[in-house]
């Protein structure tokens, strides 16, 4: 797997803030995405900790699921199927 979750969660909170709940329920998504295959087959390369990264600092601004969820929508305008990873709750 190309995605380490735990390391994940360590720069999400470094880059972005957020609270507990949500860098696990964003990086609980970045794995079901990797595992998926579906990035790695529309995109052509691995879904890695450094690409969600630099994916969601592209993001306008807002909370680690915000930013997820902007990227998400842009996946979904490009290749169709990713709604199923957007993040609709989490536990606060």
């Amino acid at each position: 797997m190309f995605i380490d979750p735990e390391r994940l969660e360590v720069r999400l909170r470094e880059e972005f803030g957020g609270t507990t709940a949500q860098l696990r329920v964003v990086v609980r998504q970045a794995v079901d995405l990797a595992d998926s295959g579906a990035y790695e087959s529309d995109v052509g390369t691995a879904l890695t900790n450094e690409i969600v990264l630099e994916e969601l600092a592209d993001a306008p601004d807002g909370t680690p699921p915000d930013r997820w969820n902007w990227w998400i929508g842009s996946l979904e305008l490009a290749y169709g199927g990713y709604n199923r990873f957007d993040i609709q709750r989490y536990q606060r």
